[in-house]
């Protein structure tokens, strides 16, 4: 194993790599504004741009007619908190629903504990986009990989989703201060095993969604250090360190969640940033002696981790699972991996103004930034 990926980084490539395709396809049809790249043309009041997390959390939920908060909280499985702070970010600060007061209760009904959610005009043109948008990516992998893999790959993940305890979250949780990923119970618990329940057929994006979702919580059930930081920066230190600046080419992060992740790791005392030499303005990052721990300790419990799974779930869906995600993921770098092939953006699009990642993050730095994969 130690000449190949370990299992999340393959599942963390090619969900990654779905999610920025299916972003730049909704980003090509739908009006829209953001923050540093401009917005289409007469959409001044059109809806800041995010990615398909908000459609697979909140948005797949409304229908256009609109839902009651409470409906919206059942079946988004949100705590009260929760739902407060997506429909602001959702509506005030992102545009895409508004909040009206049911009237069906009397005037005397608040939106702490009732109201309406309803698409905003911009939000039902989004809607219009994003339902079929799954469904043309999938056609679309299946002709550029084949539908045997995508298949395979399918029934792997499906066959591993049957058999966890818990109903995992369809897509990544948003990483909070800390980076650990979390259930949908908000405590790191991973699957047992012994579910015995079929659950019904998902989405690709879902099922990858939910396996990585898995490994992450059995990972970070015994670790310090969450998997977010692990596999994307953990990983590509040595004992001479790496330059700060070097990072996020190295790990197809953003540059702002990498400082998120070093923020972290130098609070808990795992690494220091310093100067590269007393004159020198480039920074290095150094493990401490309880990080360089950390970084071996990720090795082994990713190995580990498969290993169980192998006892768990079965030798031949693993093996399956790892055979079709490393003929997806091939040589993991841009000009070789298959994945990048659909991955260039249109003319106008945000990521054409940026550099072109020369790798795909080896875990999903989905941040409260707008849910983009990379953190950006």
């Amino acid at each position: 194993m130690e000449d190949r990926l370990p299992l999340p980084s393959l599942l963390s490539q090619t969900l990654v790599a779905f999610t920025i395709e299916f972003d730049n396809e909704f980003e090509h049809q739908v009006p829209h504004r953001t923050t540093n790249h401009g917005s289409t043309a007469g959409s001044r009041s059109a809806p800041w741009l995010v990615s398909m997390v908000m459609w697979l959390k909140l948005m797949r939920f409304v229908p256009s007619d609109g839902i009651p908060v409470r409906e919206l909280q059942r079946l988004t499985r949100l705590t009260g908190k929760e739902m407060g702070t997506w429909l602001t970010r959702m509506g005030k600060w992102w545009g895409y629903v508004v909040v009206e007061p049911d009237t069906t209760d009397g005037p005397s009904n608040r939106l702490a504990s009732g109201g309406v959610v309803r698409p905003s005009a911009g939000g039902r043109r989004a809607l219009e986009i994003w339902r079929p948008l799954t469904g043309v990516i999938e056609k679309r992998w299946q002709e550029r990989f084949g539908k045997e893999i995508i298949e395979r790959l399918r029934e792997s993940l499906q066959a591993l989703v049957d058999k966890f305890d818990g109903d995992l979250p369809d897509y990544l949780p948003i990483l909070g201060y800390e980076l650990f990923s979390k259930g949908p119970d908000g405590e790191g618990r991973a699957p047992a095993g012994t579910g015995g329940t079929s659950l019904p057929e998902y989405t690709l994006p879902m099922l990858l969604s939910k396996v990585l979702l898995a490994f992450a919580i059995e990972f970070e059930r015994d670790s310090r250090v969450s998997l977010a930081i692990s596999a994307n920066v953990l990983r590509l230190i040595g004992p001479e360190g790496a330059r700060v600046r070097d990072l996020p080419r190295l790990s197809g992060v953003s540059k702002e969640a990498i400082a998120m992740c070093l923020g972290r790791l130098e609070e808990r005392g795992f690494a220091i940033v310093q100067p590269e030499s007393p004159a020198s303005r480039v920074k290095i990052l150094m493990l401490t002696l309880k990080g360089l721990h950390a970084h071996d300790a990720y090795q082994q419990s990713v190995s580990a981790i498969e290993e169980r799974w192998q006892a768990s779930f079965g030798k031949n869906t693993i093996r399956n699972l790892r055979s079709s995600l490393e003929r997806m993921v091939g040589e993991p770098t841009a000009r070789k991996s298959p994945l990048f092939s659909g991955l260039e953006p249109y003319p106008h699009g945000w990521r054409a103004a940026i550099p072109r990642p020369d790798v795909l993050p080896h875990y999903p730095m989905v941040l409260h930034r707008g849910g983009f994969p990379d953190g950006s």
